[in-house]
């Protein structure tokens, strides 16, 4: 059974001479509830084989070798990233990992010299789909030019047909 700190007198109704703006949303008065408690809490029930908070064992490990220095290595073979991206097709690679300022600006020259000619050859490699996308173009607008130039003919031949007909009917 749930008991209410306390409870709503609900025989009174909000006064009549109650104004909602300068007196504010009108609420039921309250009183205590005798027969409240206080909060509810589950009884504890006493356990007598209880040892204590459980730790875990630890067992012996016969191949297990101290290493001081188990995270240094001579050569980092790999480098792992996360990247995320909104721009499809980005590519990243030539990935540097140095103390030193001279390598790294030797390297660094070596990267943008091929970068321009890999700008350069995607430059003219977009010059050379933009060219082929507008012959396609004006090869498929000749084709459709052609085909209402058909359908033109072809109307012109139905309306002069149907003039004969009617030219028949009037003999």
């Amino acid at each position: 059974m749930i008991f209410l700190r306390k409870l709503l007198i609900l025989k009174l109704k909000k006064p009549e001479d109650w104004d909602d703006d300068l007196d504010g949303e009108w609420e039921a008065p309250k009183i205590p509830n005798p027969e409240y408690k206080g909060e509810w809490r589950a009884k504890m029930i006493a356990n007598p084989a209880y040892k204590g908070e459980w730790v875990h064992p630890e067992i012996e490990n016969p191949d297990y070798k101290y290493d001081a220095n188990i995270y240094q290595f001579d050569s980092n073979g790999v480098l792992g990233i996360e990247i995320w991206q909104v721009k499809a097709g980005t590519i990243f690679d030539d990935f540097l990992v140095t103390d030193s300022v001279e390598e790294a600006k030797t390297n660094a020259d070596a990267v943008m010299k091929r970068i321009g000619g890999e700008k350069k050859a995607k430059e003219e490699d977009d010059k050379k789909k933009a060219e082929e996308a507008k012959k396609a173009e004006e090869v498929r607008k000749a084709e459709e030019d052609k085909k209402k130039a058909e359908e033109g003919d072809k109307k012109v031949d139905d309306e002069h047909d149907h003039d004969h007909d009617h030219k028949k009917d009037d003999l």
